[in-house]
């Protein structure tokens, strides 16, 4: 789960404000333990000199016992917490305070010397006062309350000194409630920050970014236009008209790129109907060239039934005669409905459309083109062989269209070799890669060099003006080509051209793509 803006710069708020608030709430505690105790301090050297002043001015006028009430009376818990009466040689006379508290008096003083220092009791620190008695009227005069009495103080026989304990230990110490008052300010100051960058985040930043996020949203769902927020900051109102700016140019990129898509659909509609036409005159082309070389063939039939109807005619024939000759005309009418026949159904163009067409035999194929050529004229004299392997698969090629590719290269080899010794050779196998292999050889003068790598342009034939159009294998290497075939050319074994057709096995196209072919195709 990705945390959002707001919450992340709530924390780096919240991470910045710690950094910044707990090391000032401790120094300013520090501080305020620091002052307090040394306010404490110097309160209690205050008190602790007056209560010495004041008992060391007593003694010289009281009893023992009541100088004792008096030391107890001087004890409290915001004054001394132990005094101690000291004669003139230093040694400890009497002392008042709890025991374990008025322990930590001196057991002797320095007679006459003035002591302020720390100390230490069973309830913590504590402050050190000795007072000698020669010092009792500084301090004894204002705490009497009347200047005579200092003066009879001042006059009494001199000796002794007093000793009080004023405890500053931090418990004492009324700084807790400022330390708390700081710490709840400083956590309040805190979350108010906090709450304050809350509001104002989400108001300047987080709504116009959700805002401009659903627009953006409504945008890819089909929405035309991007509804920029007006609300928030002056650079997320900029963002928004540039997202907006750059969704109409984008829609406009959009329409323009449908345009073109439709153009070239358009255009790839009419290349199709143009390669359609170009197959079919091709197809055409090769039905005239079969026509013209079957006009010998089929005349010579014609010539005999016309003879032997003339002999029916004349009369003086037996029955048997007569029988004879009508079986004789029916098989010439048979040979020529037969070449008649192979020509339609080669003429005529293949169903299907738009449709996937369906595969092909090439052994089929071959013989259905074997005898359209057989009867004519340019394969008299010729020698043509034909070695189909049985495991030839079915190629995504239909019948009619590897039969126009098939009879061309066989037209076109017949036109090369010579007229005596020719010698053509069609050979199926199964290619390297599972698909089907056809060679059409010849021994005719094979393909020059310079024609070589431009053979299967159209226009391009290496036949005598007006013999040829230069569509015929142009043709065919598109109709090979768009089964997912390849077609090339090289040199054969007894010099002249061959031909070869590689076309992959049916159902197998996308994945096997073009069969590659061996030699200089």
């Amino acid at each position: 789960m990705r945390l959002g803006i707001r919450l992340q710069l709530l924390l780096a708020l919240g991470a910045l404000l710690a950094l910044a608030f707990v090391p000032l709430f401790f120094a300013v505690a520090s501080l305020t333990q620091a002052t307090m105790g040394g306010v404490r301090a110097s309160s209690a050297r205050a008190i602790g000199r007056a209560i010495a002043g004041h008992v060391a001015a007593a003694r010289a006028t009281r009893t023992a016992p009541e100088l004792s009430l008096l030391l107890e009376a001087q004890l409290g818990p915001d004054g001394a917490s132990a005094i101690g009466v000291y004669d003139a040689a230093g040694a400890l006379v009497d002392r008042a305070g709890e025991p374990e508290i008025a322990a930590a008096l001196p057991a002797s003083v320095e007679a006459g010397a003035e002591v302020l220092r720390a100390a230490r009791t069973a309830r913590g620190g504590a402050i050190l006062v000795v007072v000698p008695e020669h010092a009792r009227g500084e301090a004894a005069a204002p705490a009497s309350g009347g200047a005579a009495r200092g003066e009879a103080a001042a006059g009494a026989t001199p000796g002794g000194s007093v000793a009080v304990l004023v405890p500053t230990d931090p418990s004492t110490v009324p700084a807790a409630p400022l330390v708390r008052i700081v710490a709840l300010y400083t956590g309040v100051m805190a979350l108010g920050l906090l709450v304050f960058a809350y509001i104002a985040m989400t108001r300047l930043a987080v709504r116009p970014i959700d805002a401009l996020s659903r627009a953006a949203r409504r945008v890819a769902g089909g929405a035309r236009d991007l509804e920029v927020p007006q609300a928030g900051a002056r650079e997320l109102a900029e963002l928004g008209e540039s997202l907006a700016h750059m969704t109409s140019r984008l829609r406009a990129d959009e329409e323009s790129l449908r345009a073109k898509i439709a153009e070239v659909e358009r255009y790839a509609a009419d290349l199709k109907s143009a390669q359609e036409r170009l197959v079919r005159s091709e197809r055409l082309a090769s039905v005239g060239r079969l026509a013209a070389g079957l006009a010998h063939e089929i005349g010579n039939p014609i010539a005999a039934i016309l003879g032997l109807q003339e002999l029916l005619l004349a009369g003086g024939l037996t029955p048997a005669e007569e029988r004879d000759f009508v079986e004789r005309m029916k098989r010439e009418t048979e040979r020529i409905h037969k070449i008649l026949r192979d020509l339609l159904d080669f003429a005529r163009p293949a169903a299907g459309g738009a449709e996937e067409e369906p595969s092909g035999s090439v052994a089929d194929a071959l013989e259905d083109v074997l005898s359209l050529v057989a009867p004519q004229k340019a394969f008299r004299g010729v020698e043509l062989e034909r070695d189909v392997a049985p495991d030839v698969p079915p190629v995504p090629l239909s019948h009619g269209r590897l039969v126009q590719v098939l009879l061309n290269l066989l037209l076109n080899a017949a036109d090369a070799v010579p007229r005596e010794g020719g010698r053509v050779r069609v050979r199926a196998s199964r290619g390297a890669g599972g698909g089907a292999r056809i060679e059409v050889e010849d021994n005719g003068p094979g393909i020059a060099e310079a024609v070589r790598e431009t053979l299967f342009e159209p226009f391009i034939t290496t036949k005598e003006v007006g013999e040829g159009t230069g569509l015929g294998l142009a043709v065919c290497r598109g109709l090979v080509e768009a089964a997912g075939g390849a077609i090339g050319v090289e040199r054969g074994a007894e010099g002249g051209a061959r031909f070869v057709v590689a076309l992959p096995a049916a159902g197998g196209r996308e994945e096997r793509g073009a069969p590659a072919l061996r030699g200089d195709a």
